[in-house]
């Protein structure tokens, strides 16, 4: 039953794909629709955020109901937007932060969507999918569209390396909002106050499990994304340095999360306690995904 359900609500995803290839072919050429997709994708989660908004602020079947249609649809297009500009501009879209900023944007959507489709839970969606919309919209004001990269962007391994820091990020990110739920409803609940949150949120047990789940995969997924880095990267960089502030960036990162980890497992640490420690670590991811990336990038930067 839940193949087929799945199979039915992404229907309209394929009717996405075939509408825009078409409209492509025949009233623009590629970059133009690149241009316009830009535009589309932060209103489009605009949109998507404010229908789970009123969802969860009001009792509103009909605009319940419009949640996972609108959800598919604006990852269907998402996902059309990174191919198309695959194709425009030769690459993917992992040359610069802000092109890394829609890829993250679209990670935690396909990412939400999974867990929204297998649960059937979708009180959440308002806050990770303002994450989402967060990311997208910086990317969008800031992107640009690069014909010429370098020749080591279009090696598979770094390819490899860069999905799976994405994905580790993504999964990090999912830990640190679910982590802020659950504070949000512990301040409820202690206060005996009772109120919106209270009653519309999971409870904390699941708020904490979906925390920690998100926090072992995205742990995994940056040291994997670490050991490729160390093996890799000093064959590919005459310039490669151990003291790169990004490299010493994702190291904090994980050093961090390495910490929470043994905590939890040796020193009982959990709760409360546990998602204070993510929240701040996720403040370590931020600045490296910002202010590290943009200003401080070392081998890294290939311009």
């Amino acid at each position: 039953m839940l193949k087929f359900t799945s199979l039915f609500l992404f229907q309209p995803v394929f009717r996405i794909f075939s509408a825009f290839f078409i409209l492509q072919s025949e009233f623009m050429d590629i970059v133009t629709l690149v241009d316009v997709l830009v535009v589309a994708m932060p209103l489009l989660y605009a949109f998507l955020v404010g229908i789970y908004a009123v969802s969860f602020f009001r009792n509103a079947p009909a605009i319940t109901r419009l949640k996972t249609p609108a959800l598919l649809f604006t990852v269907g297009l998402h996902i059309i937007y990174i191919a198309v500009r695959t194709v425009a501009f030769d690459h993917p879209p992992i040359t610069t932060v802000f092109e890394i900023m829609t890829m993250l944007a679209v990670c935690i959507s396909i990412a939400y969507t999974y867990i929204e489709l297998r649960t059937k839970a979708s009180n959440t969606g308002m806050f990770i999918l303002l994450l989402a919309f967060v990311f997208q919209l910086v990317s969008s004001f800031y992107i640009k569209d690069l014909t010429e990269i370098a020749p080591i962007l279009r090696s598979r391994l770094l390819g490899f390396h860069v999905s799976t820091a994405l994905l580790g990020y993504t999964a990090i990110s999912l830990s640190a909002v679910y982590g802020f739920l659950y504070l949000m409803l512990y301040r409820e609940i202690k206060s005996s106050s009772f109120g919106l949150i209270y009653n519309k949120l999971p409870n904390l047990e699941m708020l904490e499990k979906m925390s920690s789940k998100s926090e072992i995969f995205g742990f995994i997924m940056l040291t994997v994304a670490i050991a490729i880095g160390l093996i890799w990267l000093p064959k590919a960089f005459d310039s490669f340095s151990y003291l790169d502030p990004k490299l010493i960036g994702t190291m904090t990162v994980w050093a961090l999360y390495a910490i929470s980890l043994a905590a939890k497992r040796k020193l009982g640490w959990q709760g409360r306690k546990m998602m204070i420690v993510s929240l701040i670590a996720f403040g370590f991811v931020f600045l490296s995904m910002t202010v590290i990336n943009m200003y401080m990038s070392g081998f890294h930067s290939f311009y």
